[in-house]
């Protein structure tokens, strides 16, 4: 097949071969549609998401997407030339503008650094890039990455699409009643709020710089635990992402094929999509756009001049113009007279008039350990009546590094038949004290519900020494052995404890001791107080080498852990006995030669 954009019908037959497309020819008709199979009936998996599938059900809101497939022929190493370097069979669609490629990339390499379990190939950012925008309409990108005009979806107003009202006053989207799928990989403001990422560096989250979008999309990806080398996971990291059977079939075609070759080509030269989920447009050979005076045809025929289409009419005084379908960067007028957009339907979310806690009594957890108890929240109506299919967000706030399961900072959960919500586990970090969980809903303004939890030191119950090898010294020397303890809480290893060791008086007397035994400090002086320390994952300490000064005697180091693990070592510092044959040796040694003396004198 050797059309420039490779579109097929999604059943798999080959249509008629397009050449490239302006710009504008992605903004083919906005009007609500559904997807249908090939006897016309409308399918299932692209039903209009409901609303609260669309508040934070995936990154996007399930806004519409792009539907061509890649060619028949896959790209394929060329012998011929640089190893690595593929050839482009028939249509380009394995070349990826270059920024755009360089973005993808970079967020999987960060990604297998922070997440290495997620297992997430940079191919799937370029499969979702090409779906949602045409890697950013075929890398029309500045050189920081940030798309030279702006990528909007449709505005999702329950209107043939979810319904998401505004969440972000118009920031991102230009629209302060409703919200808008944004930038190259087409994040809808609520969720951008929590899951933004800063890719290139300069200190700012924006969804329309493809650096930052791809290293969010990574670490949406990721969340959850998932394993993307596994399908059931792979499936459920894109379903997120567009809750749709038929988008998670088009981005796998569009994944093998990039495992299978891709290359790199300059920005802004990528091929534009044509076929869109919402019109249809990918079953048939799309219309030419307005602005486009050239009608595709078969491949190597003339492109014919056509008259250009009416223009749209203006938009009337106090109507402001709405963001455009993904592409266009263009502003599209609302509906004219006699043809009002009915007003939507109103959703459970709407109801929403309050939360409340339901039941939560304290959240505390060790450091590094799962807190035991989970957050419930209870949506609830004016009347107090329980409010089912709602999502409440979860968000971690204050100086901590504790996390949902997956490791983010924001988690969704949705309310059952009984109004309530529950956050997934907790996670404590290694930094102990308090921070906060708020709890609000996704897509309403209602006053936020928080819940305080604490992080504690790591504990240990029980401290022993690991040998039980007298520790002596003689006085100004060094104790041969060192201490090694085992910190245990429960009869388990205590690891990353918290220890402190001091030489103390006596037993009875815990004040530091001024003589006797002494560790050094980094510059080499005396110290007899450490603090600091920690059991590594064995619960295992090491404590180091101990000197003595001229003072002899029995000494105590006291050891100690938080949650009150106490043990006291003894230390001898004393003179090296002389043991009694010795001492009697030099006499013995000395009288022969005194007698020899003793009769030479008389000799003499």
């Amino acid at each position: 097949m050797a059309a420039h954009f490779g579109s097929r019908l999604r059943k798999g037959a080959a249509t008629t071969a397009v050449a490239a497309a302006a710009v504008a020819a992605l903004s083919a008709s906005q009007a609500p549609g559904v997807t249908v199979d090939d006897h016309g009936r409308r399918t299932a998996a692209d039903t209009t998401p409901s609303p609260e599938t669309g508040a934070d059900g995936s990154a996007t809101g399930n806004s519409p997407y792009y539907t061509d497939l890649p060619p028949l022929n896959s790209p394929r190493p060329d012998p011929s030339s640089t190893a690595g370097t593929p050839v482009v069979q028939g249509p380009a669609e394995a070349g990826i503008p270059a920024t755009v490629l360089d973005a993808y990339k970079k967020a999987a390499d960060s990604l297998r650094a922070a997440k290495p379990g997620c297992n997430l190939p940079w191919q799937l950012l370029a499969a979702i890039g090409k779906v949602e925008s045409g890697h950013a309409r075929g890398g029309r990108v500045n050189a920081d990455g940030t798309t030279l005009s702006p990528i909007f979806g449709p505005q999702l107003d329950g209107n043939g699409f979810a319904l998401i009202k505004d969440t972000d006053g118009g920031a991102y989207d230009g629209n302060s009643s409703y919200d808008h799928a944004v930038g190259p990989m087409q994040f809808i403001p609520s969720t951008w709020a929590w899951a933004g990422r800063d890719g290139n560096g300069d200190g700012t989250k924006d969804p329309s710089n493809v650096y930052d979008a791809a290293l969010a999309a990574a670490h949406y990806l990721c969340r959850n635990g998932w394993d993307l080398s596994t399908q059931a996971d792979l499936d459920s990291a894109v379903l997120s992402y567009n809750n749709s059977r038929d988008y998670l079939n088009t981005v796998m075609r569009w994944l093998e094929y990039y495992r299978k070759g891709s290359h790199e080509i300059p920005d802004g030269t990528g091929g534009l999509p044509t076929g869109r989920s919402d019109t249809g447009s990918g079953r048939t050979r799309p219309a030419p756009s307005p602005q486009d005076t050239r009608t595709p045809d078969r491949p190597g025929e003339s492109q014919r001049p056509t008259a250009p289409a009416k223009p749209t009419e203006p938009a009337g005084p106090g109507k402001p113009t709405e963001p455009a379908p993904p592409g266009t960067g263009s502003p599209t007028p609302p509906p004219g007279p006699g043809s009002p957009t009915p007003p939507p339907s109103g959703t459970p979310t709407d109801t929403v008039d309050h939360l409340e806690n339901a039941g939560t009594t304290g959240l505390t957890a060790t450091a590094g350990q799962a807190f035991a108890e989970r957050i419930g929240t209870r949506a609830e109506t004016a009347a107090g009546k329980a409010v089912a299919k709602v999502r409440i967000r979860y968000t971690i706030i204050g100086d901590t590094d504790a996390t949902f399961a997956g490791g983010e900072s924001v988690a969704v959960a949705v309310t059952d038949s009984s109004g309530v919500a529950v956050a997934p586990v907790l996670r404590a970090g290694e930094k102990t004290g308090s921070f906060t969980v708020r709890a609000t809903v996704a897509g309403r303004a209602v006053p936020g519900l928080d819940y305080k939890a604490t992080v504690t030191e790591r504990v240990a119950d029980t401290l022993a020494r690991t040998a039980a090898t007298a520790l002596t010294c003689t006085p100004g020397g060094t104790f041969a052995n060192r201490v090694e303890v085992r910190a245990t809480y429960k009869g388990a290893a205590a690891n990353g404890v918290a220890v402190t060791a001091t030489l103390i008086r006596s037993a009875q007397d815990p004040a530091v001791n001024d003589r006797g035994p002494y560790f050094k400090d980094a510059a080499g002086k005396p110290v007899r107080t450490l603090t600091g320390l920690r059991t590594d994952a064995r619960g295992l300490l090491t404590l180091p080498e101990l000197y003595a000064d001229d003072t002899a005697g029995t000494f105590v180091l006291r050891v100690t852990t938080a949650g009150g693990a106490t043990l006291d070592v003894e230390l001898t510092v004393q003179a090296a006995q002389t043991s009694p044959s010795a001492s009697a040796s030099p006499s013995a040694s000395a009288s022969p030669s005194a007698s020899p003396a003793a009769s030479a004198g008389p000799g003499a």
